[in-house]
């Protein structure tokens, strides 16, 4: 047995209670339902709480430049005013109304929010365009990489500063739970390290997450980062790439650099990966359902990306309308339901400083098993992995490798006997617990 996820303790950011057991959820509210809208997407409500959860990460609802707008209706991260709401969605009304709704369920809501540009012609670009950067030899305000239809924000000015933390507090003002910050290492760190104060002051439980790797982010300004290295590495191992040996040591390189109370999101999706390089059974294959299970198992808190909960079948469009088709809830739906009910329940898959620590388990099969278990006293998950395309039939050797659980899916008990053989299918898996 070998302890891959020790801990280290490092004054950070105090978390909200809610964040450690936390499912989140992203929602393109544009490709969420046909209608697109406010008061479409509040109708879903008691279904995504029956699915388990906890937190909405809401696209950015703000309204959309038209100067230089891609497709149809534009990208959502490019954005004329920080403190009004897309009409394509409804009204402010409407927003508020969604909002009171996810609270009746107790659901809590983050914003998506897109601090390194706006748009090009943004209110912001009129009325202060000395908060931008210059592009010289173009003549005009720069645009960061590729997105034509942005205009770059200048972190040199303070004025700026201060109005963008204005502007999210605008919205905790609203009854918002928290921000997730698109692209936060293009902003320096000394930013967020004042920002996250500013905004605690509005809100003290305020949810911050990131969307960024490194440790820098956990020591004053956020909840929680990207886990997007992880991400990569799960796409390798699923198409045979990686493998067993390389999860273990990518996750005692975290345990390494990163402090105890850091919570990583982890992911098999997300409005990038889906728009950009396919869906998860592009990427994983056959191994998408193991995948989806590992995110709860792993230290740090699952997302879920829409339509993943009834394993929609395509890409969807970045620039115009492209609604998921929806259909019965299917193997997927009670999947992500049965997990979020374990991440619940179960105090050793809590995030951060209170959950159990992760050990790997001793098998017979190291280079393509991966076998975890996480404990809190007597309390203890076990999660078994077949990283291969063929049948293993293994052989564990562990102290907790014995005696009575609940399996997962099947809701049966199951007998683990340690130093027997054991069946895992091709890429198969099971959660125990007790």
């Amino acid at each position: 047995m070998q302890l891959l996820y020790p801990c280290k303790k490092i004054h950070g950011k105090q978390h909200p209670e809610w964040a450690y057991d936390a499912v989140l959820y992203e929602l393109n509210m544009r490709q969420f339902t046909t209608e697109g809208t406010f008061v479409a997407a509040a109708k879903e409500l008691p279904r995504l709480k029956k699915l388990g959860v906890d937190v909405i990460w809401l696209m950015p609802i703000f309204p959309i430049g038209e100067q230089r707008r891609k497709g149809s209706l534009g990208s959502y991260y490019s954005i004329r005013d920080y403190r009004a709401v897309n009409p394509e969605f409804g009204t402010m009304d409407d927003f508020r109304a969604f909002l009171q709704q996810a609270q009746n369920e107790g659901v809590k809501v983050i914003l998506d929010w897109v601090p390194n540009h706006t748009s090009r012609d943004a209110v912001w670009t009129i009325e202060h365009p000395d908060w931008y950067e210059f592009d010289t030899e173009k003549n005009e305000i720069a645009t960061p990489f590729d997105w034509t239809d942005t205009a770059k924000l200048d972190y040199s000015q303070q004025a700026m500063r201060e109005e963008m933390v204005a502007a999210m507090k605008f919205w905790l003002s609203q009854g918002i739970d928290g921000f997730r910050c698109d692209m936060a290492m293009l902003q320096p760190i000394d930013f967020w390290d004042w920002a996250t104060p500013e905004l605690e002051q509005v809100k003290p439980d305020i949810f911050m997450l990131a969307e960024a790797e490194g440790v820098e982010f956990h020591r004053r300004a956020f909840d929680a980062t990207y886990a997007w290295d992880m991400h990569h590495l799960l796409v390798k191992i699923a198409q045979g790439q990686a493998n067993a040996d390389s999860l273990r040591e990518r996750l005692k390189w975290e345990a390494f650099h990163y402090p105890e109370q850091a919570i990583r999101m982890q992911f098999t999706s997300n409005h990038d990966e889906n728009s950009w390089s396919d869906t998860e059974f592009v990427r994983f294959g056959a191994a998408a359902k193991a995948m989806a299970a590992l995110t709860y198992i792993l230290p740090g808190i699952p997302l879920i990306y829409n339509g993943q909960e009834v394993a929609q079948p395509r890409r969807l469009a970045f620039f115009d309308k492209d609604a998921i088709e929806w259909g019965a809830p299917n193997d997927f739906s009670d999947l992500y339901e049965k997990l979020s009910s374990l991440k619940h329940a179960h105090p050793a898959l809590r995030a951060g400083e209170q959950g159990g620590d992760l050990y790997s388990i001793d098998n017979s099969e190291q280079w393509r098993i991966f076998a975890v278990k996480r404990k809190i006293g007597e309390q203890t998950v076990i999660a078994l992995f077949n990283f291969s395309g063929a049948d293993a039939w293994v052989k564990f050797w562990d102290e907790d490798f014995n005696g009575e659980y609940n399996q997962l899916l099947s809701n049966d008990k199951a007998q683990l006997t340690s130093d027997s053989d054991f069946l895992l299918a091709p890429w198969g898996w099971f959660v125990y617990w007790r």
